[in-house]
């Protein structure tokens, strides 16, 4: 009999040069050590100690896997099949990140759990019909797998029982290359297999416009510094990508290159999602962290693979509808290296 209330946990995945420690609250990655230059090893994600802060939700959504449907979605509305759904508006005017209490404030599963050289861990959630405004029963599941030394991948599936809905999920991880507790992001560079981004109105959602980058500060094509042009986007940036054109490897597609010159760290995301969020930790203000850290604005970045931001809304974007006999699948690969 599967275990229906499962106790908040930490886990760990170990092979020797990457240590990660991931909790079955929202999936949450809450560490995650690798070496940079000199072999030095530091961890590269922000997050707390323990479990709860992030069962109280007092992250701005560090490390977590963020569904059923993550980003925006317009005045929480939408409708599929006729019907019309109302969802919490969580982030007025809009519902974000799946509404109040979304999957990374849920507590999943463990249905498989291994260590040695290629540790893994699968979690497994069942979210009903009904819950915060989406229709039907979906059964969710999501494996972490180191698959080499300094590989992480993150294969997640979604599947409808006797219903249609929408599903997007993606995963939340704050990045800071040279170390959690280092400070800000902006000399972190980075490069984006994009050509386009998806802008947005007044209120972070996508007007249905698909845009070029090039000659505007969110070109990053070839590879740049954060903090040459963040200021003039704003706040910072929080953008969707249209990814495409990137190498391919495992099946995935290169979506982005970090780099940070102070530990000469290097992050590729390979995923087979159409989109990409950056986000560069614009509203992280006064978070206390792990060994008493205390985040601010720009402390982390995020490069949530997705589907596009309120798709559903937007025919001209790539659907999210998921029906039954269908399953929803979206991976990704983080590797580092040290160049």
């Amino acid at each position: 009999m599967a275990d229906q209330n499962p106790k908040p946990e930490l886990f760990e995945l170990n092979n020797g040069t990457m240590h990660v420690l991931v909790t079955n609250v929202g999936c949450a990655i809450t560490s995650l050590s690798v070496p940079g230059k000199n072999g030095k090893l530091s961890d590269v994600v922000l997050g707390f100690d323990s479990v709860d802060p992030y069962l109280k939700g007092l992250a701005p959504y560090f490390g977590c896997i963020v569904g059923r449907v993550a980003n925006r979605i317009k005045d929480g509305k939408f409708t599929l099949d006729g019907v019309q759904y109302s969802l919490p508006v969580n982030k007025p005017p809009n519902s974000l990140h799946g509404g109040n209490v979304g999957f990374d404030k849920k507590v999943w599963e463990v249905v498989e759990y291994r260590k040695g050289e290629t540790p893994t861990i699968t979690f497994k959630y069942h979210s009903h019909d009904g819950e915060e405004g989406y229709p039907g029963d979906l059964t969710v599941t999501a494996t972490y797998t180191l698959t080499s030394t300094t590989t992480i991948r993150l294969d997640m599936e979604a599947v409808p029982k006797d219903k249609a809905t929408i599903v997007n999920l993606a995963q939340h991880t704050y990045w800071n290359l040279a170390g959690h507790s280092s400070g800000n992001i902006l000399d972190h560079s980075i490069q984006i297999w994009a050509n386009h981004i998806t802008p947005v109105d007044e209120n972070t959602v996508p007007t249905g416009e698909i845009k070029p980058v090039k000659d505007t500060p969110f070109d990053f094509t070839s590879e740049r510094r954060i903090g040459d042009t963040i200021d003039q986007v704003g706040i910072g940036y929080d953008h969707n990508y249209v990814l495409g054109g990137g190498d391919l490897k495992q099946g995935l597609t290169l979506a982005a290159k970090l780099r940070d010159p102070s530990s000469s760290r290097v992050l590729k995301l390979w995923t087979d999602a159409p989109g990409m969020q950056f986000y560069t930790g614009n509203y992280v203000n006064g978070v206390s962290g792990k060994e008493a850290t205390v985040y601010e604005k720009h402390a982390g970045l995020c490069l949530e693979t997705q589907g596009f931001p309120n798709a559903i809304n937007q025919p001209n974007f790539p659907s999210v509808v998921v029906r039954p006999g269908q399953k929803y699948q979206h991976s990704m690969l983080f590797e580092f290296s040290v160049e």
